[in-house]
């Protein structure tokens, strides 16, 4: 989901500095939101659960993409489904294709314990516009035209109410608990914001429905909304109209940035280093553990991996910390 997000911002880039293209994005049904409101860009849903699963499944998407009579075919994803739907492209079709370079021995050297080389890798989203580069495009990822905020909708306006003050995203819960800042200390940070008359919104899934409604019901102007917004559409339309988001290492992060919301990340296991850090959003909004009390991060470049003795990072990071953070990037 985060890989998605973070290919809007180029696309976005993509179609403005190319105006006789279009493109069809190909990706998992639920993910369309994300794509409704860019120009010349028709998404495609992969059913990967029924009609395109598997390798005859796969060979059908093939089948019914080519109807669509594309030039070129991108691959920026460079998994297995994306590899054979490739395969079958460069052996029946005439298209042009390129294929993302992972950089994957960069970023085992990244995370390794050994002779680690500690250096910032190319982000995802040059890695996403470098294929669309060796197809033969113009893209430059530093002229990009600023979004206007959406309205906020009707739906989320019921759960909301009018906008009066400061709106901040907290998006607790990443993939993997070493990319998660503990609850407890989170608490602590929420209840300096609202102190300030902040008003706070708790993003998750519905499995996180629980924990963020405690929270909220021990915490001022706070509202979760975890299951209540109907969709990702929806989840979309409140993200634009937050005046920043506080996330994890995780796909709300890019949710926010491709809004060009400000976007302040806390890292664990994980770090910007490895590319995944939000599009466009300055390092000083980068929350990182005491690196040299724990020399060796990061351990892995997803978080799916930790290190004896690094499973706690993320308590380095002090709540005071996070909140000077955030209130230094509002006031200013």
């Amino acid at each position: 989901m985060g890989d998605v997000a973070m290919a809007i911002p180029v696309l976005r880039a993509l179609i403005q500095q190319n105006p006789n293209i279009t493109i069809t994005f190909v990706s998992k049904p639920f993910l369309k939101p994300l794509f409704d409101n860019i120009d010349r860009v028709t998404f495609f849903s992969a059913d990967v659960s029924n009609k395109h699963k598997g390798f005859l499944g796969l060979f059908r998407l093939y089948k019914d993409l080519k109807k669509l009579n594309p030039t070129h075919f991108a691959d920026i994803h460079n998994v297995l489904r994306s590899k054979l739907v490739r395969f079958f492209f460069s052996i029946f079709s005439k298209v042009s294709i390129a294929t993302i370079d992972k950089g994957r021995s960069e970023k085992k050297a990244l995370t390794r314990k050994k002779d680690k080389i500690f250096n910032q890798l190319k982000t995802s989203h040059q890695r996403y516009a470098d294929v669309f580069s060796e197809l033969g495009f113009t893209i430059d990822l530093k002229k990009i035209n600023v979004l206007e905020k959406e309205k906020l909708n009707s739906t989320n306006l019921l759960l909301t109410g009018e906008k009066k003050n400061t709106w901040i995203g907290i998006a607790p819960f990443a993939a993997f608990k070493s990319k998660t800042y503990p609850i407890d200390l989170l608490e602590k940070v929420i209840h300096a914001l609202t102190k300030k008359g902040y008003h706070i919104f708790l993003f998750g899934g519905k499995e996180d429905i629980i924990t963020l409604e405690k929270i909220q019901n021990t915490s001022l102007n706070t509202i979760s909304v975890a299951g209540k917004l109907g969709g990702l559409k929806n989840e979309i339309n409140l993200i634009s109209n937050l005046d920043l988001m506080l996330s994890m290492d995780s796909g709300n992060a890019h949710f926010a940035a491709m809004q060009h919301i400000k976007t302040v990340t806390i890292w664990g296991n994980t770090h910007p280093y490895a590319g995944f850090a939000p599009f466009n959003q300055p390092k000083g909004f980068q929350i990182l553990p005491d690196l040299e009390k724990y020399p060796l991060l990061p351990c892995s470049i997803y978080g799916n991996r930790t290190l004896e003795g690094y499973e706690d990072v993320m308590e380095s990071i002090t709540p005071k910390e996070i909140v000077e953070t955030i209130v230094g990037i509002i006031e200013k």
